[in-house]
């Protein structure tokens, strides 16, 4: 495969990772989803204050919005690729909880093992999309 092609499919992958992100961050401010993105913090991390839940999922939308908007922005890429890779451990947790209690969650407790390789697959299309090709 030439250099070309190459850029072009990071591109593409890119624009879909920055469309993704942005859209799952603008759920964070529906009533609905940020209601259930809120108790899918475990018990352990939940706090009151500045850190509750609530304000957490608002966070974190603004983190996907932003790091979405980030990898569109040759200047930022890099960085924005690093911050969600960042963003995307730090909310396993809460996907690896759901995971333990399908009754709560129904479709959005996706098993463990698959949710484990879905997050590693997306970390990788990240790093894939933010890091610079070779030879440029």
């Amino acid at each position: 495969m030439d250099a070309s092609t190459l850029e072009v499919i990071q591109l593409v992958v890119r624009v879909l990772l920055a469309a993704v992100f942005v859209a799952m961050g603008v759920t964070h401010f529906l009533p609905g989803p940020s209601r259930v993105m809120a108790k899918l913090i475990p018990p352990a991390l939940r706090t009151e204050g500045l850190l509750n839940p609530r304000n957490l999922v608002l966070f974190t939308g603004v983190c996907e919005i932003l790091g979405g908007i980030g990898l569109l922005i040759p200047q930022t890429q890099l960085a924005a690729g690093i911050a969600l890779v960042f963003f995307l451990l730090a909310v396993f947790p809460a996907n690896a909880y759901a995971s333990q209690h399908p009754e709560e969650f129904g479709v959005v407790a996706v098993p463990f093992l698959p949710r484990l390789f879905g997050q590693l697959l997306l970390i990788g299309l990240v790093l894939f999309a933010a890091l610079p090709l070779s030879g440029r």
